[in-house]
Parts: structure tokens; C-alpha cells; sequence
């Protein structure tokens, strides 16, 4: 049986006084990519933010390898080992790529130094501009920046949210071989509107909408479901 490495049990969170999380509730299993999906202001970016502790739970569990962790400080929910890449990348422009990198690093080590020799690899254009300050890189280098800060530490379970918003198809497809690359060390949850992105490395989905999961199951199945991606997604058979 596949080991379950995140669920979420009936989670409602607020901003201010909007409701915005209505009893969010999904698992994230090992060796898989799971995707949020869903329209514009379905809760989709904020679960990812009351995972990590940025947006407070004010009901229901959220258990990290069977550990609940929705009362822990963001910096403490990070070094259990959950790498969290937001809407907005979150890197520092005025810094070298080698110095976010570094910033990044929980610890110095042998283990940490394979890994980033790993990334580069993966990520060869960071390497180009390793002494370069990371506000001159393209959005997609930027997005990859984000991404290899997520990683670089001891990471089983990568948040990433909205990747590919404002990406050429190009880098996209960069981003696709990326992911499938990670989710072979990490379990992904990814936020989603790219329903080519979402397809093409997604394993799991669940469809949120108002706030709460209201389809889940598996992505080859959501491919083939028109019916349910012109009611949830707003994607016509044209579109595809």
C-alpha cells in the first residue's frame, strides 16, 4: 500500500474576515505528483500557504507523515523537510543565483553539495549565471531559481505553486521534464491552471472549487472526463 506523506482533514482557514478554505480535505502519496486544480480564487494557492504555516488553520488537521503540523511555525514546518516554491517565486533579486542558493541552505554539507551538483545539472542555465544577480534572469530561469532553492535541502515533500503563470511554452516544457525529474526523489503537490502542465505530470488530482475538494481521483482519468473539465476548469474541447 502507498505510504500517504500529506493529508489535509476537513482544513478551514480566513483572511480577515472571508472564509476562504471550507473544509479542505486530500492526501498526497508517496512517488506521485498530486495537483490542486481549479479556477481562479478556488483556495487553491491558500491551501498551499496553510500547509506551510503562512496562513493559520483555524480548524482541522494537517499531518506530515502521520505528524500533525498545522499549529507549527512556517521555519519549523520547513525543516521536517517540506520545500515550499510560492506564486511569486519569493527570490532575492539583488542576490547571485550562488548566493540565494546559499541563503536557501539549511546546512553546508556533503549530502547538500550533491545535491546542488544534481540541480545544476538540471538546471544548466543557473549554472551559466551562478555569479549573476538573480533579478537579470528570464522569468523562466527565474522560476527554475525558485524551484532549485525548494530542493536544494533534505526535501520529501515540494509545495509548488503556479509554475508555469507567464511562461513560454518552451520553458513550460522545461519545467514538465523538471518535475517528472524531482518527483523521483520527492513527493509534489502542484497548483495548477496549465491543464497541459497539470497532465503532464500530474498523477493524482483533486478539483477544488468555493474553497473545498469537490472531485479527486486519477489524472488519466481527468484527461479523458470533457464533461468535468468544462464544469470545474472552464475547458472546452476546442481549447485542448
Amino acid at each position: 500500500m502507498t505510504e500517504t506523506i500529506l493529508k489535509s482533514e476537513d482544513v478551514h482557514s480566513f483572511i480577515g474576515q472571508h472564509h476562504i478554505l471550507q473544509g479542505v480535505s486530500f492526501e498526497a502519496k508517496a512517488d506521485a505528483v498530486t495537483v490542486l486544480i481549479g479556477r481562479n480564487g478556488a483556495g487553491k494557492s491558500s491551501t498551499l500557504r496553510t500547509i506551510m504555516g503562512l496562513l493559520p488553520a483555524a480548524e482541522g488537521k494537517v499531518l506530515f507523515k502521520g505528524r500533525e503540523i498545522q499549529s507549527m511555525k512556517p521555519y519549523d514546518i520547513a525543516r521536517l523537510g517540506i520545500g515550499f516554491v510560492p506564486e511569486h517565486m519569493g527570490i532575492f533579486a539583488d542576490l547571485t543565483v550562488e548566493e540565494n542558493m546559499q541563503v536557501a541552505m539549511l546546512r553546508e554539507d556533503a549530502a547538500t553539495a550533491e545535491r546542488l551538483e544534481s540541480i545544476l545539472e538540471m538546471f544548466t542555465a543557473l549554472k551559466d549565471f551562478w555569479r549573476a544577480k538573480a533579478g537579470i534572469l528570464s522569468g523562466g530561469q527565474k522560476q527554475m531559481l525558485a524551484i532549485a532553492r525548494a530542493i536544494v535541502n533534505d526535501t520529501s515533500l515540494l509545495l509548488v505553486d503556479e509554475p508555469t503563470k507567464g511562461l513560454a511554452p518552451i520553458i513550460i516544457n522545461a519545467l514538465i521534464d523538471a518535475i517528472n525529474e524531482i518527483k523521483r526523489r520527492s513527493v509534489v503537490v502542484l497548483v495548477e491552471q496549465n491543464f497541459y502542465m497539470a497532465s503532464s505530470v500530474g498523477d493524482h488530482f483533486h478539483i477544488m472549487d468555493d474553497g473545498k475538494v469537490v472531485r479527486s481521483g486519477l489524472m488519466q482519468d481527468l484527461v479523458k472526463d470533457e464533461e468535468l473539465q468544462s464544469r470545474y476548469l472552464g475547458i472546452s474541447k476546442a481549447e485542448e
